[in-house]
């Protein structure tokens, strides 16, 4: 009698057992089917972003709260910077884009990252993982996705729960596989699109933005700095008897001297500022929320850049190439919604100044007292 009471015993806890294993099984199956709808439904809108800084904005904030996660992170390989120029050139502030890191090194993210071929699920460790989420204390779990295209790893999308058990290494991946798949194709199509934006926008010569783009650049910083009531400069310049350069060494030597020019020019804006051929042998330069001040120290650094060592040009000639500047503000009033006028003004104001400093014998800076409106 004894033994049967023990053998019923022993029989109800390994049936509770299996109840208790059947309801986790029951719970991942759930779990699982829901986290499978979720990326469906992410995936559609990651395929439905208009443009790169969308995108990664999609990736982080739109995956965060569909699958309830307390971080979303994105390292992105970016050696030679790349992307990081085309979001600027959009005129994106990286430090708005909250939660994307970029590196020239994936191997140096996490020791995981390493041989990173599929999700790699498990805790967090502080000593492994801070890189990935800088700011994240010990506890919880992560889920490390690839982004693999062409058989290379070019980033990591990195989910973090502060549930240890949210992520553990018997929970299928192979939607999370899916989905660092069609994030990586997003990406790579989105960078695709906007090079080619930036071709369009971009002189081939000196690798500045374009004409086109000044005009389109203008609109939207002097939005901003509207609802900011700050002010946008801009500076007109133009490169003294370039003519005299073209006539006496030929053409292509006329186009060496406006690459050295822009190169010159380029290391002394701020990383803020926008460096544009306006045409021939003009170059204009955009500081969003600045003053005719900060535009006439930015002329002096350029215009003393320039001037300060002979450009070589052909065999042994050397020629000492000089600037004239001009430099004019614009500050739109509440009332204003015709953007583009003011940018034209703008552009004007700061031209008729270039020809003051012309007028005054070049190699030189002329700044306009007025402020566009």
């Amino acid at each position: 009698m004894l033994m049967a009471a023990d053998r019923l015993r022993e029989l109800e806890e390994e049936n509770e057992k299996l109840r208790a294993r059947l309801r986790e099984l029951t719970e991942e199956v759930g779990r699982n089917e829901s986290l499978f709808r979720k990326t469906q439904e992410r995936e559609l809108e990651l395929l439905r972003a208009g443009s790169l800084a969308q995108l990664l904005q999609r990736l982080i904030q739109g995956l965060r709260q569909s699958y309830q996660l307390d971080a979303v992170t994105l390292v992105l390989h970016d050696p030679q910077h790349e992307i990081r120029h085309l979001l600027s050139g959009d005129g994106l502030l990286l430090e708005e884009l909250e939660g994307v890191h970029f590196v020239d090194a994936l191997t140096t993210a996490a020791p995981q990252v390493a041989h990173l071929e599929r999700p790699w699920l498990g805790p967090f460790h502080i000593a492994d993982h801070e890189l990935l989420l800088p700011g994240t204390e010990s506890g919880g779990s992560v889920a490390l996705i690839p982004l693999t295209r062409q058989e290379q790893l070019d980033g990591v999308l990195v989910f973090f729960s502060a549930d240890g058990r949210r992520f553990t290494s018997d929970l299928a991946s192979d939607f999370l596989a899916h989905l660092g798949v069609v994030s990586a194709i997003c990406i790579e199509n989105a960078v695709n699109r906007a090079r080619l934006v930036r071709s369009g926008l971009t002189d081939f010569l000196t690798g500045f933005h374009n004409r086109r783009y000044l005009q389109a650049r203008l609109r939207e910083e002097l939005a901003r700095a509207q609802r900011a009531r700050q002010s946008v400069v801009c500076l007109m310049i133009d490169v003294d008897h370039f003519k005299r350069i073209n006539d006496r060494y030929g053409h292509l030597a006329g186009d060496a001297v406006l690459r050295e020019v822009a190169q010159r020019i380029d290391a002394e804006m701020r990383v803020s500022d926008t460096g544009v051929r306006f045409g021939g042998d003009e170059f204009a330069i955009v500081l969003p929320q600045g003053s005719v001040g900060d535009g006439e120290r930015v002329a002096a650094r350029v215009l003393e850049a320039v001037r300060s060592q002979p450009v070589p040009i052909g065999g042994h000639a050397m020629e000492t190439v000089t600037l004239s500047i001009g430099v004019a503000a614009a500050s739109p009033d509440e009332a204003t919604r015709d953007y583009k006028a003011v940018a034209d003004r703008l552009i004007a104001e700061a031209d008729a100044a270039l020809y003051r400093a012309k007028s005054a014998g070049r190699d030189r800076i002329a700044a306009s007292k007025n402020i566009v409106t």
